[in-house]
C-alpha cells in the first residue's frame, strides 16, 4: 500500500516538474549562424555609447561596432534595449546573446558570464588645460585646485573620498562643466574623459590637456553566457580584425570626437 502511493507521489512530481518553466539556455554559435539573427543588448542611456535618435531608434558605437559584427558573421542584428541591472541577466538567461554597453571586465562579473577580449577602454582620469601643471591625480588634493563636477556622479564621492582637500564647484551637466572649464573657472575635471569629447571639440581655442597619470582605465567588452566558447572564440578574432584594420578607433572618432585616450591595441593572443 504503502509503496503503491510512493510510486503514485513519484509520477506526480514527475509530471509537475516537467511542467515547470525552465531559464532560456544560451545560443552555440551554430545555433546563432541557423536562426540568421545576433541578440545584442545595448544601453541607450550611455551615449556616445547609445542613444535614441530623433526618430527613436537607438544609434551610437555600440550599434556600429554591433552592426559590424554582424555583417562579419553574415547574421542580420536584432538590438535589444538593455538597462545595466538586466545586463548580466539577460545574458545569462539567454535572452540575448551579447551584451554592451560599458562592460567591464572583472574578477565579479566574470564568475557570472564570461568576455571577450576588449572591444574598447575608458579612462577615468583628469581633463584639465595645457596652462596647468599637474601630471598625476594626487597633485589635485589641494585648497589652491578647484575642481569643475557634474552633480550627482560618481567621481563626486571619489573626490570626497580622495581629494578631500580640493574645492569642488558642481554643475547640473556636462555641456555647463566642459565649459566652466573651458573659461578658466576652475583648474581641472575628474571624470570617464573620453565620454567628454564632444564637448571639448567645441572649444577649439582651448588646449585641453589629460593628465599622463590615470585614476583607472577600464576594460570594456562583449559579455556573453558561460562555456560558450564557439561564440567567445570567434568573436575574439573579430574583435582582432576590427582593431587590426581601424575599424574600432574609425568608429570611436565618430562617435566620441576623440582618439581612444588609451587604445586597446590589438594582439592575435588571447
Amino acid at each position: 500500500m504503502f509503496k503503491k502511493i510512493a510510486l503514485g507521489l513519484a509520477a506526480l512530481l514527475s509530471v509537475a516538474s516537467a511542467a515547470l518553466p525552465t531559464a532560456a539556455s544560451a545560443r552555440s554559435l551554430d545555433e546563432i549562424l541557423k536562426s540568421g539573427t545576433l541578440k545584442v543588448g545595448v544601453n541607450p542611456t550611455l551615449p556616445p555609447l547609445a542613444k535614441f535618435d530623433e526618430k527613436n531608434q537607438i544609434v551610437g558605437f555600440d550599434v556600429d561596432f554591433a552592426t559590424e559584427i554582424a555583417k562579419m558573421l553574415g547574421v542580420k542584428l536584432e538590438i535589444v534595449q538593455t538597462g545595466s541591472p538586466d545586463r548580466i541577466p539577460f545574458v545569462a538567461s539567454g535572452k540575448i546573446d551579447l551584451v554592451m554597453g560599458a562592460m567591464t571586465r572583472n574578477p565579479e562579473r566574470a564568475k557570472v558570464i564570461d568576455f571577450t577580449v576588449p572591444v574598447h577602454t575608458e579612462v577615468f582620469g583628469v581633463l584639465t588645460t595645457e596652462a596647468k601643471p599637474y601630471k598625476d591625480w594626487k597633485e589635485l588634493d589641494s585648497p589652491s585646485v578647484t575642481l569643475i563636477q557634474v552633480r550627482g556622479t560618481t567621481p563626486v564621492k571619489f573626490i570626497e573620498d580622495n581629494l578631500k582637500q580640493a574645492k569642488v564647484t558642481l554643475l547640473d551637466n556636462y555641456p555647463d562643466a566642459v565649459r566652466a572649464l573651458a573659461q578658466g573657472r576652475g583648474d581641472a575635471m575628474i571624470d570617464v574623459i573620453d565620454f567628454v569629447g564632444e564637448q571639448m571639440n567645441r572649444f577649439k581655442d582651448v588646449k585641453w590637456k589629460v593628465v599622463e597619470t590615470p585614476v583607472d582605465v577600464y576594460y570594456c567588452s562583449f559579455g556573453l553566457a558561460k562555456n560558450a566558447t564557439g561564440l567567445k572564440d570567434w568573436l575574439n578574432v573579430a574583435i582582432f580584425e576590427m582593431h587590426r584594420r581601424g575599424k574600432t578607433d574609425e568608429m570611436w572618432m565618430k562617435w566620441f570626437g576623440i582618439k581612444m585616450l588609451n587604445p586597446t591595441g590589438f594582439t592575435p593572443y588571447f
